[in-house]
């Protein structure tokens, strides 16, 4: 400080205006923020409550598992009481708690939690918390019919697991991306459509949109006085039009990219569902929670209907264990799922752990939903650690995924503005987009550590890489993801595999259109090799202005700037 003071008044000058040029243009917002040349999502509705609310500690009705039977770390199952305990609060009216003490809990059935205002709630995920062990599969447990038309729909359609080099020729397993042991939803609810011949009939509309845009909460309606403030809705878009169509061109834009099949094959069934509650009716301008996905209009319709999910469920303060066990390999998996749950709005999952799961957290059909402080262990490859699939404004943060997972954070098939928010992986990563119609969905404030490597094919052998986006999922349901796809601030830790001065290629093959990479930077210098062509600013450097998009955007609406 001394030696600063004694310098010139020419040098303290030059020293301050260069000091406060470098926090200027730290402090600079990217461009996709100032203008909006560029649509960005505002994914700030996602999560509990759309956002505004934090996640509550519920004060209801306790009921204490230990009353109906459950004894910690004597050895023997648990499964009885817990079910006890679980039909015991099932009575109780208003919000209930069935509690558990720290302690292991042995548990060979499914749990099943089928009403809403009711929480799971241990001691803790951690040392001296409440463990759930499950120490056989699903395929050895009775789901009482609950698979049954996924098991039929994987034979009829021969979906198959086939290594030639590993010899291995068998059945998909129907536990690969649905089920868990805690099953949470509407009782015998139906998650996702595999067989036709299943589907109920189709959501009775309530009205028809006259107009709405992209991005706007009002919606001019022709039938107002079906709605009311408060009202769960769901939004559905069609694709009647067939392979051109404009849902198609919507979600894809002009896309030179092979769109799949199943874009078309079914007209009567909704491409695309926003899961919204109604806020105001003026006239016949409906205002609704979060903004839509898609224009209204003539060339692009929709209509509503009602939606009636589970409200306020939580799981919240333990750790669910399964045995090791051998790795069989991808999608033949004996069913170490953890919690699978559809059907549900503004509940939580919370501070939760899972060792040797196959998949940690499954979701179908659901909105609203916030997941936090979850952590996945094991030594055998898993499946999924968290799961987005089917769902809406859903929000995944302080995710920990220290084991080799296929599908390290997965945006999967109809899952729309959903985030995954400072989460960080720590093995063999990938950042999943899963085909299937996923769109406007937000990695944010993502880690990824691994071990780059040099290309395999000839024309690639001298280049340092790594496949950190991977656009999966089956052809019929590709691209990888549809328009607006973001991606912000992800940070790339090499751990090994490559010298400092050598330029690291990210991978990104089979993607989809109009992604938005801002943000991207780590330890190496970096290159994107992302196809189709995205929107990309602040590469090989961290967004310092707007750390968390999410945050931002959150921020904002709270202040009611957006």
């Amino acid at each position: 400080m001394i030696k600063i003071i004694k310098l010139s008044a020419g040098l303290v000058i030059l020293f301050t205006l260069t000091m406060h040029a470098v926090y200027a243009k730290q402090q600079t917002l990217p461009d996709i923020l100032k203008n909006d040349t560029h649509f960005l999502p505002d994914f700030s509705y996602a999560g509990y409550k759309f956002g505004l609310e934090d996640i509550p500690y519920v004060d209801g009705t306790v009921v204490l598992a230990t009353e109906f039977g459950a004894i910690a770390n004597d050895g023997k199952d648990d499964s009885q009481a817990i079910m006890r305990a679980i039909e015991h609060a099932n009575k109780v009216e208003g919000s209930v708690v069935v509690r558990f003490p720290a302690g292991k809990f042995i548990v060979s059935e499914i749990i099943e939690i089928t009403r809403g205002d009711f929480v799971l709630q241990g001691a803790g995920k951690g040392q001296g918390g409440t463990e759930f062990h499950f120490p056989r599969p699903m395929n050895m447990v009775d789901d009482k019919g609950k698979l049954d038309e996924l098991r039929e729909y994987l034979v009829k359609y021969d979906k198959r697991q086939r290594e030639k080099d590993n010899n291995l020729d068998v059945l998909f397993s129907e536990y690969s991306w649905y089920g868990g042991f805690f099953w949470v939803s509407p009782k015998d609810h139906r998650g996702f459509s595999y067989m036709s011949k299943y589907d109920p009939p189709l959501p009775t509309s309530i009205a028809d949109g006259i107009k709405g845009n992209r991005g706007e909460r009002t919606i001019q309606v022709n039938q107002p006085d079906s709605f009311k403030p408060g009202q769960r809705i769901q939004i559905l878009w069609h694709n009647r039009q067939g392979q051109n169509g404009a849902l198609v061109k919507s979600l894809y834009a002009d896309t030179d990219v092979k769109i799949g099949s199943r874009h078309w094959e079914s007209p009567d069934k909704p491409l695309v569902k926003q899961r919204t509650q109604v806020i105001s009716v003026t006239g016949n301008i409906l205002t609704i929670a979060d903004t839509l996905l898609h224009d209204i209009n003539k060339a692009l319709p929709a209509n509503f209907a009602t939606w009636q999910p589970l409200e306020n469920i939580g799981l919240e303060d333990f750790s669910i264990t399964f045995p090791d066990s051998p790795f069989f390999g991808h999608h033949v998996e004996a069913g170490y799922n953890g919690i699978f749950f559809s059907g549900l709005a503004d509940s939580w999952f919370r501070n939760l752990s899972f060792h040797n799961a196959d998949s940690g957290i499954l979701s179908y059909d659901s909105a609203n939903i916030t997941i936090s402080d979850v952590s996945t262990t094991g030594m055998r490859t898993a499946h999924y650690a968290v799961h987005m699939g089917n769902v809406h404004n859903v929000l995944a943060k302080n995710i920990q995924v220290f084991n080799h997972v296929n599908h390290s954070l997965s945006f999967n098939t109809q899952s729309t503005r959903s985030v995954y928010l400072n989460s960080e992986v720590f093995h063999l990563p990938t950042l999943d987009q899963h085909a299937g119609a996923n769109h406007q969905n937000l990695f944010d404030q993502v880690t990824l550590h691994f071990t780059a490597h040099k290309g395999k094919k000839e024309s690639n052998k001298d280049t340092t890489l790594y496949p950190v986006f991977w656009g999966s999922g089956a052809g019929y349901w590709q691209p990888g993801h549809g328009q607006f796809n973001t991606t912000w601030n992800l940070r790339l830790v090499v751990e090994g595999g490559m010298h400092t001065n050598e330029v690291l290629q990210v991978d990104a093959v089979a993607e989809g259109p109009s992604a938005r990479i801002i943000g991207l930077h780590g330890n190496r210098q970096l290159s994107l090799n992302y196809y189709p062509k995205p929107y990309v600013e602040s590469l090989n450097q961290k967004v310092d202005a707007v750390p968390s998009l999410y945050d931002y955007q959150l921020s904002l609406r709270k202040s009611g700037n957006n």
